[in-house]
């Protein structure tokens, strides 16, 4: 099953890593991210990875946090600073 949305098996191998870290899981969760098709929808898949994984492996796994960080909602991008930013 995780074949088809894990064709290279990042999310697999990720979990199967003792002591893994939350910047790592990032990091490899990005990769997987971006080999997904432009013609299936990211949020699927994960809904999908976190189906199969989360009866396997503790919820606390670093993994686990990385994929359901990724259903949260993002807000509208916000002004960092710079000179435009300090005379509006």
């Amino acid at each position: 099953m995780t074949e088809v949305y894990d064709p290279k098996g990042l999310i697999r191998e990720a979990f199967a890593i003792d002591g893994i870290t939350a910047p790592e899981c990032r990091s490899i969760f990005l990769d997987w991210a971006l080999g997904v098709p432009a013609s299936r929808e990211t949020t699927d898949e994960v809904h999908a990875l976190i189906a199969h994984y989360e009866p396997e492996v503790a919820s606390a796994h670093p993994m686990m946090e990385t994929l359901r960080a990724a259903l949260q909602e993002v807000g509208p991008p916000r002004r960092r600073g710079g000179r435009k930013g300090r005379f509006l």
